[in-house]
């Protein structure tokens, strides 16, 4: 007999209530204040008790109920949402003659108002913002562009320190402001599971925590063991606050919220001035590895609100804050070997396999040589110990070798001779810096590889189809190049992969298929991209799609014809012209007719209504992404540029736009419109 079901509707809605009151309360004292009340089996029964209960009474269940912390929400897409208060970036330096020059700045500007400043870390997370009414978590959105970001709030609900309801007092309406953090204990035990689980491992806890925030099921995010760490409180324009209330100053607002049930770091300090600062910096440089999750700097602002808006903004960012960013973090430690992969295009690189070391809130084992060059200006021998960086806090790079570690009679590190995967002898072509296989139809890793290019985003974009699928198809011997994969059967993909325990289901198959489908109406200029010829880029195969217009014309054309396209040098027409002079290319590119792709430019993308003028844009838009509206140049003839020079006829200014670009239009007299003069140009009255 089920537990409940002589429950009637009066008593659930009371055990409801008093489960979700209890099970708050135990959340809340585990996560914010590391205090065990109940024993972790009392606490699964109290949640399983609650959730039957909630399952029974599907209308009793409340918006935050604390079982939506388990997931289980599917998102295919997320809704884009405007922010009420746009998340700017703010400025930062790696200068602390800067930070000096910003405090004296602020003291020059409120001079003869009494203030103190804030400092606190800066997280190396991922910005999300958050909505309460009337104590209710009703929305949590992705930063984003800064104006438009994602809906991620069945997500944002898994988070154990996101609050679902709070506590004690709080405004009605407001938003705070957050970073999503993946703590290094918890990223190490998620990459340990992905390895054991035939995963590549994530890359770095901000990356990982960013491709968690969008993922399509909610109870893979639940598992990620994510946290949110607030640093921001945000009141409704016009909010009247009482003489004395805490909300006035931004220390006040995070202890406030501290009580609301929001996890504050408790190594925020009111500093009075610039010796203050720079102790708090200078202990934090030290101290940062110490920390269970990663930062990357100190933020650094005025504590009291009410001097913000007489500091006022920037065009990017508020005077009345700063960063100051870490220095690359550098360790040494020993090279155990150096081993070689073999990319799509034949490429060989070494990478140097290197004792673990902890670096930037990860553990580095492995890090790129580059190519032999590389290894021969390091004069890196045998059994060196190396010099590792993290760029940008992200990617480790090996920077020197520690000569004084050097041990007697080491030898340079080999260049391999052949291919490490299929023994074919390596070559080097005249002015290359690397190595490459040229065994294209028969090494796997280059196989394997030009089906992941074909199928990645910026290609045909069959988001259905990783690495790991790419592999198990390739070794069933069911695909070997690109137009294998739209002869794929609904029967030969189900139950694909069993033996590795991570069979394709029928709606696996399914998703695939229709994925495939899609993929045939992708332009023409992303599937010559697709097709991954050396030194064919985006850009290079819009260009290249614009000026043929077809593949049969491109297919025809010789190495003087392709150079003559706008940024192709003669090293990418060789390349281009020896790829189509193969008889299996031409072949591949019959097949992928014949499947439906597109080859020829669409007559809708043959205007040129801009006449081949160069447009630099900048700034946010009304009514396009950043993304769309260089499509829109380039769909009508015009030409883009990242940089304003003489030879810019346009410069398309949105709103934010940095005032510099401005000041360098006009010094050279370049024309500068905005979103309106630019639809008239093109004719696009109805956006």
């Amino acid at each position: 007999m089920d537990l409940f079901s002589s429950l009637d509707a009066e008593p659930a809605r009371k055990r409801i209530d008093e489960l979700t009151q209890l099970v708050d309360r135990y959340n809340h004292e585990y996560y914010m204040n590391d205090t065990s009340l109940v024993s972790d089996y009392e606490f699964d029964a109290l949640l399983r008790e609650l959730q039957e209960l909630e399952r029974q009474y599907p209308e009793l269940a409340q918006p935050n109920s604390p079982t939506k912390r388990v997931g289980g929400e599917v998102n295919k897409t997320f809704r884009q949402v405007t922010h009420r208060f746009p998340m700017l970036s703010l400025g930062n330096t790696y200068s602390m003659e800067e930070i000096a020059e910003f405090e004296s700045r602020t003291r020059r500007l409120l001079e003869g108002t009494a203030f103190s400043y804030t400092c606190e870390l800066k997280y190396d997370g991922v910005a999300i913002g958050l909505t309460y009414k009337h104590g209710q978590l009703v929305q949590a959105v992705t930063r984003g562009n800064g104006t438009v970001g994602d809906d991620i709030t069945a997500n944002a609900r898994t988070i154990p320190t996101v609050p679902l309801r709070l506590r004690g007092d709080y405004p009605d309406d407001f938003e705070v402001r957050g970073e999503v953090v993946y703590p290094f204990e918890a990223f190490e035990a998620m990459n340990r599971r992905r390895e054991a689980e035939g995963d590549a491992p994530f890359a770095n806890p901000r990356n990982a925590a960013s491709g968690s925030l969008k993922l399509q099921d909610s109870r893979e995010c639940a598992r990620r063991r994510l946290e949110f760490c607030m640093y921001f409180m945000m009141l409704p324009p016009g909010t009247a606050l009482p003489s004395g209330s805490p909300l006035l100053s931004h220390y006040g607002r995070l202890q406030a919220a501290r009580d609301m049930g929001f996890r504050v770091q408790p190594h925020i300090r009111e500093c009075a001035g610039m010796e203050e600062i720079k102790a708090y910096i200078d202990y934090w440089d030290k101290e940062r590895w110490n920390l269970p999750y990663g930062i990357d700097g100190i933020v650094i602002k005025v504590n009291q609100t009410s001097l913000w808006d007489s500091l006022g903004m920037t065009a990017k960012s508020p005077r009345w804050a700063i960063a100051y960013k870490f220095k690359a973090a550098r360790v040494a430690t020993p090279l155990e070997h150096v081993s070689f992969q073999v990319g799509r295009t034949g490429v060989v690189t070494p990478v140097a396999n290197m004792q673990p070391v902890w670096l930037g809130g990860t553990t580095v084992r492995r890090a790129t040589l580059n190519n032999a060059d590389f290894i021969e200006k390091m004069d890196i021998c045998e059994g060196d110990t190396l010099w590792v960086e993290k760029g940008g806090e992200i990617i480790p790079k090996v920077v020197g070798v520690d000569l004084s570690r050097r041990l007697p009679g080491a030898q340079p590190v080999a260049y391999a001779r052949c291919c490490p995967e299929c023994g074919t002898p390596l070559v080097r072509s005249e002015g290359e810096s690397g190595y490459y296989c040229p065994n294209q139809d028969g090494c796997p890793p280059q196989i394997v590889g030009r089906l992941e290019h074909f199928v990645s985003r910026k290609a045909m974009n069959i988001d259905t189809l990783g690495h790991e699928r790419l592999e198990m198809l390739y070794r069933a011997g069911l695909v070997c190049d690109a137009a294998d994969l739209f002869d794929l059967r609904r029967e030969q993909l189900i139950g694909l992969g069993s033996e590795e325990g991570s069979a394709i289901q029928e709606r696996g198959a399914d998703n695939i298929l229709a994925a495939l489908e899609e993929a045939r109406r992708v332009p023409f200029d992303r599937v010559l991209f697709a097709l991954g010829i050396r030194y064919v880029g985006e850009v290079g195969a819009k260009k290249l799609a614009r000026y043929f217009h077809t593949v049969d014309a491109l297919m025809q054309a010789g190495v003087d014809e392709l150079a003559q396209v706008e940024d192709v040098g003669e090293k990418t027409a060789v390349t281009v012209y020896d790829y189509f002079a193969v008889d299996a290319h031409r072949r591949l590119v019959e097949r992928l007719r014949a499947a439906g792709l597109q080859m020829r430019l669409e007559e809708r993308l043959l205007s040129d209504v801009l006449g081949g003028k160069t447009f630099v844009v900048s700034g946010v838009f009304e009514h396009y992404s950043r993304d769309e509206i260089k499509q829109s140049v380039e769909a009508h003839g015009g030409k883009l540029a990242s940089s304003i020079s003489g030879k810019t006829d346009y410069l398309l200014a949105g709103e934010r736009m940095g005032p510099e670009k401005r000041r360098k239009a006009e010094k050279l007299g370049v024309p500068v419109i905005d979103e309106s003069t630019y639809r008239s140009m093109i004719g696009d009255e109805t956006a």
